[in-house]
């Protein structure tokens, strides 16, 4: 190993003597080194016919105060359909949560992209965009959260404080619909993209109808400013977005692989609690595009970008594939099938 790599530096240096600043270079050097790795997943995902996007907030170090920054998170992962394509996450560092971000990541991506109801990713969805616009997939699990917040007795007590809970029958009606439609979508998970929009057609789309006349025969007879005419809102403001998975096989019903893979940032918020400049920010959204996407391949983190770092340096770009979580995987777990044979 090169004498002077992040990782022999790392551990020729006790645990007891790193400092923070010393750390932060640590990662910093990774993220110079490991770069060409991160560009080759930003390419595989941003290939991808249908993306899961999302964000979460970052506190970051400002004079006397954290100011609010964004981590941005898109995710191809293919396997709810049945897809080859290897899963992997791409992450981007932002100061503000403006439209503008998501715009320019997407640049030219007109594929579909599952999200929830930002109001700033609608330029993404209309014409005008690229050489068409993408198309819309909305969450069904943050469209039933607005449900089941009303029905959810423990929730209520907390907010009661110790009175009486205020649990809707309404809200547990449209959840009863809504569960029932979650069941099927959990049994063709894994079904090729082919093979879902004939059992959604079938089993589905008859629930998806009387869903939509129970909740405007509802919204007709509500007070707009009633809770639950809220969460039927929130579904027919933009039905379209939310029934396109009856006829286009690769949509999920959720948006769970995008905020799956913020839990980490969420998690991480509590151990680290800010980043301390724009370029740390954008160093953690790389180390979070690399170790997420080794996970969501099956491969050790550590392990894996251990042997990045020794080897990336002395392989030509023609083999830098070869790095990749799951090209790393599968070439190391080749031989062991060879000896076996």
């Amino acid at each position: 190993m090169n004498s002077n790599s992040p990782a022999d530096i790392s551990l020729a240096i006790p645990a007891f003597y790193r400092s923070t600043a010393m750390l932060a270079d640590q990662i910093g050097a990774v993220s110079v080194a490991a770069r060409p790795l991160f560009l080759l997943i930003e390419a595989h995902v941003l290939a991808a016919e249908r993306l899961h996007g999302d964000d979460t907030t970052v506190p970051r170090l400002a004079k006397y105060k954290t100011d609010v920054a964004r981590i941005w998170d898109y995710v191809r992962d293919d396997r709810p359909f049945g897809g080859p394509a290897p899963p992997a996450v791409l992450c981007y560092y932002s100061r503000p949560r403006k439209g503008e971000h998501p715009r320019g990541h997407l640049a030219g991506y007109t594929g579909i992209l599952q999200v929830d109801r930002y109001a700033d990713f609608n330029d993404l969805f209309r014409d005008g965009w690229a050489d068409k616009p993408m198309t819309r997939a909305n969450c069904w699990a943050h469209a039933r959260r607005q449900f089941f917040e009303l029905a959810d007795v423990a929730r209520q007590l907390k907010r009661q404080k110790g009175g009486v809970p205020l649990v809707s029958p309404l809200a547990k009606e449209a959840l009863e619909w809504i569960d029932q439609i979650f069941a099927i979508e959990r049994e063709i998970t894994g079904r090729t993209a082919g093979e879902r929009p004939s059992v959604r057609q079938e089993r589905v789309a008859p629930l998806i109808r009387a869903l939509e006349t129970w909740m405007r025969e509802k919204r007709g007879i509500l007070s707009r400013h009633d809770a639950v005419a809220k969460a039927i809102a929130y579904l027919l403001n933009d039905w379209a977005g939310f029934t396109t998975f009856l006829v286009d096989g690769r949509i999920c019903l959720t948006n769970n692989a995008a905020e799956r893979e913020l839990r980490s940032v969420a998690r991480g918020r509590k151990a680290w609690l800010f980043v301390g400049s724009d370029r740390g920010g954008e160093r953690a959204a790389m180390m979070y595009s690399l170790i997420g996407t080794a996970r969501l391949n099956g491969v050790d983190p550590l392990a894996w970008l251990t042997d990045v770092l020794v080897r990336i340096a002395d392989l030509p770009q023609s083999r830098l594939h070869e790095l990749l979580p799951w090209e790393w995987i599968r070439l190391r777990k080749t031989p062991l099938v060879q000896e076996a044979a």
